[in-house]
């Protein structure tokens, strides 16, 4: 799991306003160390559910207002940044739900299962950024959380691979079936019609996903929307992108290159000039180009 989806799309670094950027980086250094405890290491399973189990005890510190005994000095800084921000905690003990349930499911049955997944595990930081920047309005969380769960659905689509050999697969069996995708295919890394047809089905969804939320760039003030912008048009380019490989992302993991950025950029600022002079915003629906 990749809590971290800026890893991809780096320009929203640049582009987060300044103000943000030290408690948006606590933001995710705790999404890191989650990360870090359900991933990396040797640990066994069963010590990674106790190391989460100490960082949910860190969560219920800082609720209560004491210091924590696990990662003090994350905890403190989380505290800080909660306190100034009256930000809710809720987020965070959903993103340690998550990581906890990714350590022992390697497999989604249906989409049911792997949209609560996403709910949990990408939509807990879009819901923070809103209260950041005071904007945590009922529309605004829905359509974050529609460009969060397309940035989580694209990274399991790139990293197919790479999650196979984790032992995962994030594509819901409901649908690998339907479409007559076996495991033993993805461990053969075979592209084959069917392959090509559940990976088109995949991008199509994740694509409409992002395009539905994509209305939120455009409500959002200042350099945060901009943001929001180059985060869209970063994740629709990399849909184009596994497209334009021909679906095949088991053998070589999809990247944006330089003219993909060129092509993110110059969208972005098309999509960020179209709110500024109070015209049309130009269409996403399509971004084959």
């Amino acid at each position: 799991m990749e809590p971290d989806h800026y890893d991809d799309f780096p320009v929203a670094r640049v582009l987060l306003p300044k103000a943000l950027r030290a408690p948006v980086g606590v933001i995710y250094h705790v999404a890191r160390t989650l990360d870090d405890i359900a991933d990396e290491g040797d640990w066994s399973p069963e010590e990674r559910h106790t190391r989460l189990a100490d960082f949910r005890e860190g969560l219920n510190a800082v609720a209560e207002g004491r210091p924590a005994t696990v990662h003090p000095m994350l905890f403190a800084k989380l505290a800080n940044v909660v306190r100034q921000n009256r930000l809710p905690l809720a987020p965070f003990y959903d993103l340690v739900t998550a990581f906890d349930q990714d350590i022992d499911t390697t497999r989604y049955a249906d989409r049911f299962e792997l949209m609560d997944f996403c709910r949990r595990s990408a939509n807990p930081i879009g819901h923070l950024m809103l209260h950041l920047i005071h904007e945590a309005t009922p529309d605004n969380l829905a359509d974050s959380d529609a460009i969060c769960t397309a940035l989580q659905l694209i990274t399991f689509l790139q990293d197919v691979s790479a999650d196979w050999a984790r032992g995962r697969i994030y594509l819901p069996l409901a649908e690998r079936e339907r479409f007559g995708v076996s495991e033993a295919q993805i461990a053969a890394g075979r592209v084959d019609d069917a392959w090509r047809a559940l990976m088109a089905h995949e991008v199509a969804r994740a694509r409409s996903l992002m395009v539905s939320g994509a209305p939120l760039a455009l409500r959002v003030p200042g350099r945060f929307g901009l943001e929001l912008c180059s985060v869209v048009h970063g994740g629709l380019r990399m849909l184009d992108c596994i497209e334009r490989a021909g679906y095949d992302v088991l053998r070589a993991r999809p990247v944006l290159r330089a003219p993909d950025w060129t092509v993110v950029l110059l969208r972005t600022a098309a999509m960020w000039l179209s709110r500024r002079v109070g015209v049309r915003a130009p269409s996403i629906e399509s971004n084959n180009a």
